[in-house]
């Protein structure tokens, strides 16, 4: 198994979060190696709060799971790719991507009705 570099990023490595059949991207989020190794035991993503200080499982609240198909790492060992089966919304804002907008702000994707 790749040694993640957990050091570069004061503890933190940030994770691209992409769908595993369409390849959008859905998300940045942060791991830490606890983050990161219950990630790979369970198979769910699982991420490191930064704004609250806590771990967060992707969907345990909202229902909007991330299962995960693929773990890659990049050529530093230092950012995180996970593909994902993504049920429901990937962002808070019931967007199925957090990048739903354009850089004027334009909305490119509707959010998803629940």
């Amino acid at each position: 198994m790749i040694a993640l570099d957990f050091n570069k990023g004061n503890g933190l490595l940030p994770v691209v979060v992409q769908d595993a059949s369409s390849k959008e991207v859905l998300m940045l989020a942060y791991m830490n190696e606890e983050a990161y190794r219950r990630t790979v035991e369970t198979r769910l993503a699982t991420y490191w709060s930064r704004s609250r200080q806590e771990y967060w499982v992707k969907g345990a609240t909202s229902g909007h799971y991330q299962k995960v198909k693929e773990i890659r790492i990049d050529c530093d060992e230092d950012t995180i790719l996970l593909l994902v089966e993504q049920d429901g919304a990937a962002c808070h804002t019931n967007h199925y991507s957090c990048f739903y907008r354009d850089e004027e702000g334009k909305e490119l994707f509707k959010k998803i009705e629940f």
